[in-house]
């Protein structure tokens, strides 16, 4: 059998909707896989019982789903800051982390927690843009045994600008997945947050191949694909080529249109590219 590329898709597109029913209605549309925000399950994350994610995990099982993993961690609760100069504020918000790394193991094997957060991480109380990215550096270091212990890897996300002066580059994100130095911590490539970028896409990937485990897809105004006029082809061709083995996940930040729209006419798109590679 040939290169085959895996779909995922980020659950908070299903906004309003029961669990098994998005679930199901992702896996009829294509989908092979489900990424999970956190704050869409509950309040703190983090009191989720041991049932519950249970029942979760199977409900993702039976439904012909695999679990991929977790984004958007810090959304809830409020008021979180891994960065900050406030030693109690930002024990406490590492202590979230390593919650959610218990949740993600709990949801499924080998899931991702992919790192975005932006107003979570970014500097805040004078502190300067290089000691806010020490302290996040710091920090991943002491939450990555845990990590590599549950069979979770936390992967670094380059944001633009426009969201946070805190890793803007995949450049900068491999850098620091190098001085943290553990397997549990690797980086991922979003088409929508890498406008920052001065290089092309797809030789990005080619120059950071080892270190991304994970591609979001979406366009660079947050619609969902095939609405905008980002150029996934060298990007999935530079995948294939490459022989990439993670997961696709469509992450739509423009809901409007419904789940059943965006979950369909993007897939649809993306084969549609797929096929001609």
């Amino acid at each position: 059998m040939g290169y085959r590329f895996r779909h995922s898709i980020c659950n908070e597109v299903y906004q309003g909707w029961e669990f098994d029913r998005a679930c199901r209605h992702a896996r009829d549309t294509g989908y092979e896989g489900i990424e999970i925000a956190p704050f869409t399950l509950a309040e703190d994350p983090a009191t989720i019982s041991a049932p519950a994610r249970k029942n979760y995990r199977d409900i993702i099982v039976s439904e012909g789903l695999k679990f991929v993993g977790l984004h958007w961690l810090m959304v809830a609760p409020k008021g979180l800051h891994v960065t900050t100069p406030e030693k109690d504020l930002r024990e406490r918000s590492w202590t979230h982390i390593r919650n959610l790394i218990d949740l993600c193991a709990d949801l499924g094997e080998n899931g991702v927690m992919v790192f975005g957060s932006p107003l979570q991480r970014g500097t805040t109380g004078g502190s300067s843009r290089a000691e806010a990215t020490a302290r996040f550096t710091e920090g991943l270091r002491s939450v990555a045994p845990h990590a590599e212990a549950r069979g979770v890897t936390i992967l670094i996300e380059a944001l633009p600008a426009n969201q946070t002066d805190v890793i803007g580059s995949l450049d900068e994100a491999v850098s620091i997945m190098r001085q943290v130095d553990s397997p549990a911590v690797k980086t991922m490539f979003d088409t929508h947050n890498a406008v920052d970028e001065t290089e092309p896409h797809a030789a990005l990937i080619e120059k950071h191949f080892h270190s991304i485990r994970h591609v979001h897809v979406n366009e660079t105004d947050g619609g969902h694909c095939g609405t905008g006029d980002y150029d996934f082809a060298p990007v999935l061709a530079a995948l294939k080529r490459l022989n990439y083995t993670g997961w696709i996940s469509l992450e739509a930040f423009d809901f409007s249109p419904g789940a059943e729209r965006i979950a369909a006419e993007s897939l649809k798109y993306l084969n549609g590219i797929i096929d001609k590679l």
